[in-house]
């Protein structure tokens, strides 16, 4: 579950621009610019996702969850973890039939991290990025972006974006840590919300009654 808050929350930087060369393919730019800025203007939004893992060792995980996001703000929801993050801090909230725990963090803690309010901006810095041929991906053609580190000691080494080429909707995506980790994300039911209040990007404590507060700040 850990992994999946890195994962999630290593989710940074999809807004600016960079000079075209044979490492940076203008063709995969262009396409990665129309995403970063229809979510721009997109202000908020909902929407429900899959995750899953593998790896060499043969571990799986599958999940499905739901999130909102709101320029930096973002709730992202799974069966027994919420995460929260008002742009200032960030509650990792746990519940099990047997315990209630919420872990609070600065968001500068969380730094370099991706997360849902920056994989539409990740190719801005430290990737290099080249356009695949279109594939067919939840019944939609997409676009393909490859991203590729440019650091070998990067988390994730390689990314693939699958882009709505009418919409321009980021409608999944494909990540490998260079350790034999693979992970795969795919939203649904994609809305825009630019009525998302701010309250919903922060956990309250007293509609958990006897939840333990771990504070790491």
């Amino acid at each position: 579950m850990k992994r999946f808050a890195l994962v999630f929350t290593l989710f940074l930087s999809l807004y600016s621009v960079f000079e075209a060369s044979a490492q940076k393919d203008p063709k995969a730019k262009a396409v990665l610019d129309g995403m970063s800025q229809k979510y721009q203007s997109m202000k908020g939004f909902t929407a429900s996702f899959d995750y899953t893992y593998s790896d060499q060792a043969g571990t799986s995980d599958r999940q499905s969850g739901d999130i909102s996001v709101k320029g930096n703000q973002y709730r992202l929801k799974l069966p027994d973890q919420e995460i929260f993050n008002d742009g200032k801090t960030v509650w990792t909230f746990i519940e099990t039939p047997t315990y209630k725990e919420v872990t609070i963090n600065d968001v500068s803690q969380m730094e370099g991290e991706l997360t849902p309010t920056n994989i539409y901006k990740m190719y801005e810095k430290g990737f290099n990025y080249k356009l695949l041929a279109d594939k067919s991906y939840q019944g939609k053609q997409a676009n393909v972006v490859e991203l590729d580190a440019e650091s070998s000691s990067a988390p994730f080494q390689r990314v693939k974006l699958m882009i709505d080429k009418n919409t321009k909707d980021l409608l999944g995506w494909e990540m490998f840590d260079g350790q034999g980790g693979f992970f795969t994300y795919a939203f649904k039911n994609l809305k825009p919300d630019p009525s998302l209040p701010d309250s919903n990007f922060v956990f309250d404590p007293k509609k958990h009654a006897g939840v333990e507060i771990i504070d790491l700040r």
